[in-house]
């Protein structure tokens, strides 16, 4: 197979002037998502060689995005904002609902144990799946419970927690979870059970401590591509006392898809599916108290951050005390890092939220907070 230089390859630079145009690209929805890295090949862990790992199904230039016809219509969509024609894919043919996603707690199979301790137990499959992330492009995912991101976990500090995880996907893969636990739970390979081979299954066990925002994904070596195919979800642990009562709560989970198998990511998004907040607004009241469980998965850029428009929030690092670190409008994370945002919009409109590094807003992290009157 003739390697294909990187210049050949469309890059996220040339698709910031054109988002609209990624549509009109058909091998954009072809590119071979680095299976030699994630097969363990490769000197690199995780960020493969496009050269060694692209087959386009029809060749492209470094000039593509701008002399394809499509690239010379505006980025604005039909609702007037930077994304995609014609708008976001529709979550039923995405595969992925991101509105669903932002306040599906999912609290497990619970039960007493003899101490009077509740116990709490899930089933975590990891599964091989193609979602449509942009029009016309398909990410070849890997995932859990067939959603990027995974289910938002919910414990309370101090349950035990078990996770019966089976792997239906075609690479070893593993679950590990921030929080405190012993080392043969901590889903590392070579450790306890390790990695979890196609068709085998393991049960995690451990108590349900610190309480705060945490996260689980995939640590199986090449480690960039087994989180960055969409291995990963939210993990929270309400403090045993709980929190200060809050209207509305829910899960933002940052993250970003390389589609080109390249070492940068193409599409940015909260929840897993570009500009879809900027179509399907998200629905808030007037003075409500809304608190927000922010987590950074993205990989392959270092730092990721989140912006209002129009006003302020307290801001809760990792989620492990009951009192703010700060009121402001931005926060930046890096990989793996988290916080509890809360925020009160005093004012009726549509205000827009986004990664404040542009770059990510233009390629799909934004979106807008619509506030009803009270």
């Amino acid at each position: 197979m003739p390697k294909i230089s990187l210049e050949k390859l469309l890059s996220r630079r040339s698709m910031i002037s054109g988002a609209a145009a990624l549509a009109a690209v058909p091998a954009f929805s072809s590119l071979a998502p680095f299976e030699a890295q994630a097969n363990g090949a490769g000197p690199h862990s995780g960020h493969g060689s496009p050269a060694q790992n692209t087959t386009p199904r029809a060749s492209t230039s470094g000039t593509a995005a701008a002399t394809t016809p499509a690239a010379d219509a505006t980025s604005m969509s039909h609702a007037g904002h930077a994304g995609f024609a014609g708008g976001s894919v529709p979550v039923d043919r995405a595969g992925i609902d991101p509105t669903a996603i932002l306040r599906d707690f999912d609290r497990g199979k619970t039960s007493s144990l003899p101490d009077g301790r509740t116990l709490r137990e899930w089933d975590i499959v990891a599964v091989d799946k193609d979602f449509e992330i942009a029009p016309g492009v398909t990410f070849p995912g890997w995932s859990y419970n067939g959603r990027i991101p995974g289910p938002t976990l919910w414990a309370r500090e101090g349950d035990l927690l078990r996770i019966h995880f089976t792997n239906a996907g075609a690479h070893p893969h593993t679950m590990h979870f921030h929080g405190v636990h012993r080392a043969e739970m901590d889903g590392t390979p070579g450790i306890g059970a390790g990695s979890i081979a196609p068709g085998q299954s393991f049960t995690y066990e451990f108590d349900a401590t610190p309480f705060g925002t945490h996260l689980y994904h995939c640590h199986q070596s090449p480690l960039a591509p087994h989180i960055a195919k969409g291995l990963y979800g939210g993990f929270i642990i309400e403090p045993k006392e709980g929190r200060p009562a809050a209207d509305d709560e829910m899960v933002m989970v940052m993250n970003g898809y390389n589609t080109d198998g390249g070492d940068d990511n193409e599409f940015y998004s909260v929840n897993g599916l570009p500009f879809h907040f900027m179509d399907y607004p998200l629905q808030v009241k007037q003075n409500a108290l809304v608190r927000i469980h922010l987590i950074n998965v993205l990989e392959y850029d270092p730092i990721n951050s989140f912006h209002v428009h129009g006003n302020f929030f307290h801001y809760y690092p990792t989620g492990t005390m009951l009192t703010p670190s700060e009121f402001t409008d931005t926060i930046s994370q890096v990989q793996g890092q988290r916080g509890i945002v809360e925020i009160r919009f005093p004012y009726p409109g549509k205000f827009m939220f986004h990664a404040h590094k542009t770059e990510f807003a233009e390629l799909g992290w934004m979106g807008f907070f619509e506030v009803s009157p009270a």
